[in-house]
């Protein structure tokens, strides 16, 4: 149900979905599925129904006919390009020349052809004084410079992931985000801006909108 309610909700947006896995429930419905949604700010809007949906409606499996609540969790995850390019500007550099020198004292050179280039913005320092051609000294710098700005990315990216894991919700009463209620009554509620409706058909055919841009203007997600 919110599989469909999400595809819908993305049809209606204009965007682009696929399936990347899919695994079917052990009696009937899904066990788990993931899915991409492309489109303009797509996970701006999506990263709001990240968290514990819970479902109270009459089991359609239950003989007896008995009401039924039941959990699910929903992850939403950012798309990390994993190409990091490292483009650095002239402005955001400094570049200090001075003479190379070696053990003891002694000057390596009597030029000043050593370079040290430092990344103003993060404050990453690259140097080299290794080759006697100052053109060359400063490629060098900027490649190690580049390398070290390279990996400060990469441990960004495992950062932001780490912390998406580490908010995850336990997928238990108490920390639902949304309740979606079949019976005996029918109401869909967001708990955390209090906001509900009784016309829980249209929300599960995708119209979402409210729910999301009201989490978003409160800044609930």
């Amino acid at each position: 149900m919110l599989f469909r309610m999400y595809v819908r909700w993305i049809e209606k947006k204009g965007f682009k979905t696929e399936i990347i896995d899919f695994q079917a429930g052990d009696e009937a419905g899904i066990k788990s599925v993931t899915f991409t949604a492309e489109g303009e700010n797509a996970y701006g809007y999506l990263k709001t129904e990240k968290g514990v949906h819970r479902l109270v409606r009459i089991s359609p499996f239950n003989a007896n006919a008995k009401r039924h609540t039941s959990f699910a969790s929903v992850f939403v995850y950012p798309e990390l390009d994993n190409e990091i390019v490292i483009d650095i500007d002239d402005k955001d550099i400094r570049v200090d020349v001075f003479r190379a020198s070696g053990a003891g004292g002694q000057h390596v050179n009597k030029t000043s052809s050593a370079i040290r280039i430092t990344h103003i913005p993060t404050g990453i320092v690259a140097q080299c004084q290794q080759e006697k051609s100052q053109h060359r000294n400063k490629e060098l710098a900027m490649k190690v410079l580049k390398a070290r700005l390279h990996q400060l990315e990469k441990q960004k990216q495992e950062d932001e992931i780490q912390k998406i894991h580490e908010n995850k919700d336990e997928i238990a009463w108490g920390s639902q985000i949304r309740s979606y209620v079949l019976h005996p009554y029918q109401m869909v509620k967001d708990h955390r801006i209090n906001l509900e409706t009784g016309n829980v058909a249209n929300i599960l055919d995708g119209s979402l909108d409210p729910f999301i841009e009201g989490v978003l203007l409160a800044g609930k997600y």
